[in-house]
């Protein structure tokens, strides 16, 4: 090992950093100190009643024990850990309180964190200026204060030798710091790290913003790809009657442009959503509902779609989150009719007391009777959010026919 390698922990800045983090344990103990030396006064002091002194040092001692066991005490103390100790601890899981574990472990940190700290501030208040001392007398400076005191086997004639124990101490003082806090970065994540309780519910949050994220991906799938199949339909019979019929062509055109204004507009709120779950704060996604049903249809017609719509019932019944997921898969299917059938699509909706039932059906195109049990991303969509509702769905070839069929329960989602 090198004298360069021997030295390197003295003049690291994580040694300075830790040296900062255990004198913050001692300046927190110096409350604790004082209440130790009054009580110690106190039971030297036979004027005072030995009964009043012992009830008292029981209240204090309760108080003094109360902050080790606090919630946000451990979390002042992860906060330290991370700025000076550059240990990665993650919070406490929001909302979680801390079990009689996670409690036990960390009340058993602080008070070695006060402990060693008083140590560590008292060495330095008595060793470092002896230290110095020793080192200075070297130079003439400060001889008063060692030429007359013995310092065991050494006097103050024994200059040199006291020189040199002034540097041991400073750099046995520098090696005890650099180790007391090698060894507090690698019991913080023993004694303040996430007991098991945390930690499945930190994978519990993770796992519901993941599945946010994947709902409003799929939100974001549904309503752009709906629009970007409109403005296609449009776009292409707009140029089969380009020199024929301009008033056709305009009321196209116009279509398209709302359709690309509706997806920009939905393109940005969901996105703003995805960045919202990221940083952990609350979104609400896009409220499309069986109310917005008949726009639904009539842009679908405009885009050249024939659409037979019959509906039964009252959409009040429906709770919220069905009338969404309806809304939803009933874009989806039309989408779906819209790129790869053929011919009109028949959509009924039968809002009944404890569930909605829908069914769409339209004609199969080419691409379905050569594949007719392939999927789609948008078929996949349709199947996550009826079993998310506990329903049931057939979906696939009827005949001649594209089959769409789905019951969506209200009891789950109430």
């Amino acid at each position: 090992m090198t004298l360069r390698a021997a030295l390197a922990p003295l003049v690291a800045g994580s040694t300075w950093r830790r040296g900062v983090f255990l004198l913050l344990g001692g300046v927190l103990a110096l409350p604790y100190g004082v209440l130790a030396v009054t009580f110690a006064q106190m039971l030297t002091d036979s004027e005072i009643p030995r009964p009043l002194v012992y009830v008292l040092l029981v209240v204090a001692a309760l108080i003094a024990v109360v902050p080790l066991l606090l919630d946000g005490s451990r979390a002042l103390e992860i906060a330290a850990v991370r700025a000076l100790l550059g240990v990665d601890l993650p919070d406490p899981a929001p909302g979680h309180r801390g079990d009689r574990e996670s409690r036990l472990r960390s009340a058993l940190w602080i008070a070695t964190h006060l402990i060693v700290g008083a140590v560590v501030m008292t060495a330095l208040f008595s060793a470092l200026p002896m230290a110095l001392a020793f080192i200075a007398q070297q130079f003439g400076v400060g001889d008063e204060l060692t030429s007359q005191e013995r310092f065991g086997p050494l006097n103050g004639r024994d200059s040199g030798w006291l020189t040199l124990a002034g540097v041991a101490l400073l750099v046995g003082l520098g090696y005890a710091v650099a180790g007391l806090g090698a060894l507090a970065v690698s019991m913080a994540p023993v004694l303040l790290g996430p007991a098991q309780a945390e930690r499945i519910a930190a994978l519990e949050a993770r796992a519901t913003r993941l599945a946010e994220r994947n709902r409003l991906a799929r939100e974001l799938h549904d309503s752009v790809g709906h629009a970007l199949t409109v403005a296609t339909l449009q776009a292409g019979a707009a140029r089969e009657v380009l020199d024929t019929d301009p008033e056709f062509v305009r009321r196209a055109l116009t279509a398209i442009e709302d359709a690309g204004r509706t997806a920009m507009d939905e393109l940005d709120h969901v996105l703003g959503l995805l960045r919202e779950t990221g940083s952990g704060r609350p979104s609400v996604a896009p409220q499309r509902t069986l109310a917005d049903l008949d726009r639904l249809v009539t842009d679908a017609r405009a885009a050249g779609l024939t659409v037979y719509d019959s509906r039964a019932g009252d959409p009040a019944v429906v709770p919220a989150v069905v009338s969404r997921e309806g809304y939803r898969i009933v874009q989806e299917g039309l989408t779906n009719a819209a790129r790869h059938g053929h011919g009109p699509v028949t959509l009924r909706l039968d809002l009944q007391p404890d569930a909605l039932e829908l069914e769409m059906a339209n004609a199969l195109g080419r691409q379905r009777r050569s594949e007719p049990g392939r999927g789609g991303r948008g078929l996949d969509g349709i199947r996550e959010r009826v079993l998310l509702l506990g329903g049931r769905l057939s979906v696939g070839p009827d005949g001649d026919r594209w089959l769409v069929k789905a019951r969506l329960p209200y009891e789950d989602a109430r």
